[in-house]
């Protein structure tokens, strides 16, 4: 019995210990994502400016340390069409796609799946 109370408590310690460290992961995550997700207004619409742009790739070069696979390729593809894009203006659903599949790609890495697609999700310029 003594064995038994031995096991189980470093069983509850080391599920404990994973559960909070899982949990302190999780939140860092969703506290850089926002912050990424805020810097993407730079790349849209009337909110679109070379300031936050520059602040996006900060951030985006420090995501390579906590981000999923799936968001470093999205955010990747999305650099990509603003690099190929330099040459003139991109298409706006070309964007508006590559932007889409970054929040869905973080919505997935955060809540492990999600029904929605790019369409989805939309800046909306406010305007004075």
């Amino acid at each position: 019995t003594v064995l038994a109370a031995i096991i189980g408590s470093y069983l509850t310690y080391f599920f404990t210990n994973k559960s909070k460290r899982m949990e302190a992961i999780t939140k860092h995550k969703e506290d850089k994502y926002t912050k990424l997700l805020i810097k993407l207004q730079g790349f849209v619409g009337n909110t679109a400016n070379t300031k936050t742009k520059k602040k996006f790739f900060e951030e985006q070069y420090q995501s390579w340390l906590y981000c999923s696979d799936e968001v470093a390729k999205a955010i990747n593809d999305m650099v990509q069409l603003v690099v190929d894009s330099k040459k003139g203006t991109p298409d706006p659903e070309e964007g508006r796609k590559a932007i889409g599949e970054i929040v869905l790609a973080m919505r997935r890495d955060l809540l492990g799946k999600t029904k929605l697609d790019y369409t989805a999700f939309r800046y909306t310029d406010v305007n004075d």
